[in-house]
């Protein structure tokens, strides 16, 4: 009889283990750690943002800020990240093309509108013979700059020329013979135009809002919402389909972050997706 119980019981016993486990690895969901480089302004912030609802979803952003345009690619390349957030497709294309690197475009989130500013003009067209135009050394957003001066009629480009590739040799008109200094940092821009330097300075959004600078009131001219320069999440090739990845990328696409993108920069930051 008692060898009886002995079994009862260890066959209880171990009932209650095995119950018990299982309700351990139901009740927590498993997590993901997803670590991914990005500007400070505005990505970091948009990512911060997303981070309780990727919880939600088991994934865990891990967020690492950097101040430039050359280290994250790198990072992401030799696998100290799973993915970054700072760049668009050209900028991506032409940095696989030198670097020979496979990184891809998982998905596109805003659009930073690119802008000129001056201290010493209050309209593009006022700009005159001669006037020096300071914009960064960033070769990939050179077509962007283009195309603005393009649209005010200040400059014609050759025939044929593919915007998003374009450089300043591509100028087939400039009857003002605007100079434009292109050997700056991005980053310094917008000093460079708090100091008054040059006739007009072009500054990419990320920085000038980080410099508590307004693209839309506070430009002379600025990029069309047309823009093929939006900006991505990138990963490594095949990286795009794992499901964390998917779910990062669902989330910033959604209609409810696109609308808080548009909302919070206030139109200094275009969300990729048309929402009011």
């Amino acid at each position: 009889m008692k060898k009886k119980l002995l079994s009862l019981f260890a066959v209880v016993f171990t009932a209650f283990l095995l119950v018990g486990c299982s309700s351990s690895s139901n009740s927590g969901k498993k997590m993901t750690t997803l670590k991914i480089g990005a500007s400070a302004v505005p990505h970091a912030q948009i990512l911060r943002h997303v981070a309780p609802e990727l919880k939600k979803e088991g994934v865990n952003l891990k967020i690492t800020t950097f101040q430039d345009y050359v280290m994250p690619n790198k990072a992401l390349a030799n696998g100290e990240l799973d993915a970054n957030y700072f760049q668009h497709v050209p900028f991506l294309e032409q940095w696989n093309k030198q670097n020979h690197g496979t990184l891809v475009n998982a998905g596109g989130v805003h659009l930073e509108p690119i802008a000129v500013f001056s201290k010493k003009v209050k309209k593009l067209q006022d700009l005159k013979k001669g006037a020096t135009i300071i914009v960064s050394s960033n070769v990939p957003d050179y077509g962007r700059i283009l195309q603005i001066f393009k649209d005010a009629g200040l400059i014609t480009l050759k025939k044929g020329i593919d915007i998003t590739t374009a450089n300043f040799s591509d100028i087939a008109s400039n009857p003002r013979d605007l100079k434009f200094k292109h050997s700056y940092e991005p980053k310094l821009l917008p000093t460079i135009y708090k100091n008054g330097e040059g006739d007009a300075v072009v500054i990419n959004a990320n920085y000038a809002v980080g410099a508590g600078l307004n693209p839309i009131k506070q430009s002379i001219a600025i990029e069309k919402r047309d823009s093929p320069y939006v900006n991505i999440i990138a990963t490594r090739k095949g990286d795009q389909k794992k499901p964390a990845i998917k779910k990062l990328v669902k989330v910033l696409q959604s209609t409810k972050t696109q609308k808080w993108i548009l909302h919070h920069y206030k139109g200094a930051v275009l969300p990729e997706k048309n929402v009011k």
